[in-house]
């Protein structure tokens, strides 16, 4: 109960809907236990003789019951295609916000998630939703007011009786044809738009820490809202038709059943047996066992759907653990003055990444971490960007504490280029103006031009128009790296990040990114990664990080001359490129 207690805090923007369409399954219900009633009372004038007078009744009583079949028609479509309506556009509602809600969540939630299962509970557990309020529930109700009254009607009837009403085949496949022509190509273009927000969903999810460092949440939910109201708009089509369809069935299959009465009544005229109660029993006999059998059916129904709204609600109740505290100030007018006052970072309290780390980095500045892979670099620097929090100590930019700061401002002043860079399936421009929306064509030349890559896209086969592929497939690892460092710089923030900006590529595109990262030394705060230390001689700064510490901290000549790990990593590469011919 307290589950769909809380489902139902989900559907309450659609109540109007929902109310018309349990309405409208009421009326149904009515509707159906009171055909039997005028068929039984039809049969029973045949029953007891024809008169002139009889057929003037039994063609009011035909009369009433095409209207009542109509109306069954009427409150059908009703209750089928409102309650569709209201379930789909709340499955909709539920899978933009489920994404929205990943969208905000810490990098610490994904560590044991896997992509294919979030996607899974976004795409299809929110379609159990729509199981649930557009069959379920109205099924329910229609199943217990149709037991409750089939179950008065025959405590009142003494005897049984058999009859079977057939419905018309023909008709049935002849519009069973139509149907089938009709709806399969809103079926197509409703699974076409599924595979274009499965795409786009796997696109952002997988492009999350972009979206968060450059702050383009409510953008990208934007694109994700139409790609997805785009499948909704396009499933109702066809669920238009299919409501129109069964009810239609229907009614044909009752047309058949008023031609069985009205034509062989008079078989009955022989019989010892009341023919009215004949076929009022036999009418409502195949109501009673139906609500038994769907009820059955339902409450299997119900299990699943509850098990995929279950998953659905673990990600929307999750606390977002990184937030802005109350009272939380934008920060302004950033110079990049970076201070780590005695900062100690843990996954859990078994295993310490960071341990007390200190230091301070001057605005336009450069600052290097070196050290062995998986010691805690990159943490270091996630903890800038407030995608986790320290366990101990403070961080401060421009002297404010970034407890004291709200989320979005302090993202917007940080630029990242990630070793594994990502880019989005569109045009090289549009990946570099990711970060500056409001760029021109010429801001987006000027930084490609201070990356060193813009001959390189002036050399393909569209210029700035050519699409990269998902996630960059169709350019160079160097190539990636010089984008993202063109996307860092348009963006203009006075603190970038690199983090392993040259660890993937060939000796002369690092100097031409080496280029690139000198374009922009002294004008911005620098916080570089790096296992090639030819990139990061320059650095006014360089900390030794090892095993959660900084062991060493000093200049290139200041560290090589101290003679400790520094100088012996530095010693190790200069032999290897020496021996390999590059210097």
């Amino acid at each position: 109960m307290k589950l769909l207690w809380r489902l139902s805090r989900e559907a309450i923007r659609y109540k109007t809907l929902y109310v018309f369409a349990i309405l409208s399954t009421l009326c149904l219900t009515l509707v159906n236990l009171a055909a039997p009633r005028a068929l039984s009372a039809m049969t029973g004038i045949v029953s007891r003789g024809m008169e002139d007078s009889s057929m003037v009744l039994i063609g009011r009583l035909t009369v009433a019951l095409i209207a009542l079949y109509l109306l069954r028609v009427v409150f059908r479509f009703l209750s089928n295609y409102l309650a569709h309506k209201a379930a789909w556009y709340l499955v909709g509602d539920l899978r933009t916000k489920t994404y929205d809600k990943l969208e905000r969540m810490h990098l610490g939630y994904f560590h044991d998630k896997q992509t294919g299962d979030l996607m899974s509970r976004i795409v299809n557990d929110t379609r159990d939703f729509e199981l649930l309020y557009a069959h379920i529930i109205p099924e329910t109700i229609t199943n217990v007011v149709t037991f409750l009254g089939v179950l008065t009607v025959l405590l009142l009837i003494n005897w049984k009786l058999a009859l079977i009403t057939c419905a018309p085949i023909p008709l049935i496949l002849i519009s069973g044809l139509i149907f089938s022509k009709k709806v399969r190509p809103f079926f197509r273009i409703s699974q076409k738009r599924m595979g274009e927000f499965s795409g786009k969903l796997q696109d952002n999810l997988s492009g999350l820490h972009e979206i968060q460092s450059f702050g383009r949440e409510e953008y990208e939910t934007g694109r994700v809202d139409e790609k997805n109201f785009a499948h909704v708009k396009a499933m109702l089509q066809a669920l238009k038709i299919s409501a129109i369809f069964h009810p239609s069935v229907e009614f044909i299959s009752s047309l058949g059943t008023i031609l069985v009465v009205a034509f062989g009544g008079y078989l009955a005229l022989h019989e010892s047996l009341s023919v009215e109660d004949i076929v009022s029993f036999v009418l409502y006999l195949s109501l009673f066992y139906m609500p038994i059998t769907g009820l059955a059916n339902l409450l299997e129904s119900m299990q699943q759907s509850l098990a995929g709204a279950e998953r659905v609600l673990t990600v929307l109740d999750a606390p977002v653990e990184i937030a802005d505290k109350p009272g939380a100030k934008p920060l302004e007018k950033v110079e990049g003055d970076i201070v780590f006052d005695h900062v100690s970072f843990s996954y859990d309290e078994e295993s310490p990444v960071l341990e007390d780390i200190s230091f301070h980095c001057e605005s336009g500045k450069m600052l290097a971490l070196v050290g062995p892979t998986g010691v805690g670099k990159t943490t270091l620097t996630q903890l800038i960007s407030r995608f986790y929090e320290p366990t101990s100590g403070r961080i401060l930019i421009d002297g404010v504490d970034l407890q004291d700061a709200t989320i979005e401002s302090l993202r917007r002043n940080i630029a990242p280029v990630l070793q594994d860079t990502f880019l989005f399936n569109g045009t090289v421009a549009e990946n570099i103006g990711y970060a500056a929306p409001d760029a021109t064509m010429e801001d987006i030349e000027n930084a490609a031009r201070a990356a060193n890559i813009h001959e390189d896209i002036m050399a393909m086969p569209d210029g700035y128009e050519t699409q990269v592929g998902e996630r960059g497939t169709r350019l160079s690892g160097g190539q990636k790296q010089r984008v993202a460092i063109a996307r860092a710089i348009l963006r203009r923030s006075p603190i970038i990040i690199l983090d392993e900006a040259t660890a993937s590529v060939d000796v002369e595109t690092e100097q031409q990114i080496q280029k690139a990262i000198a374009s922009i030394a002294g004008k911005r705060t620098v916080i570089a990664i790096a296992h090639r230390l030819s990139t990061i001689r320059s650095a006014d700064q360089i900390l030794v990080i090892e095993e959660g510490r900084v062991t060493e901290s000093g200049t290139h000549d200041e560290l090589v001359a101290l003679g400790g790990s520094y100088a012996r990593m530095n010693r190790i590469q200069s032999d290897a490129a020496t021996q390999a011919g590059i210097i």
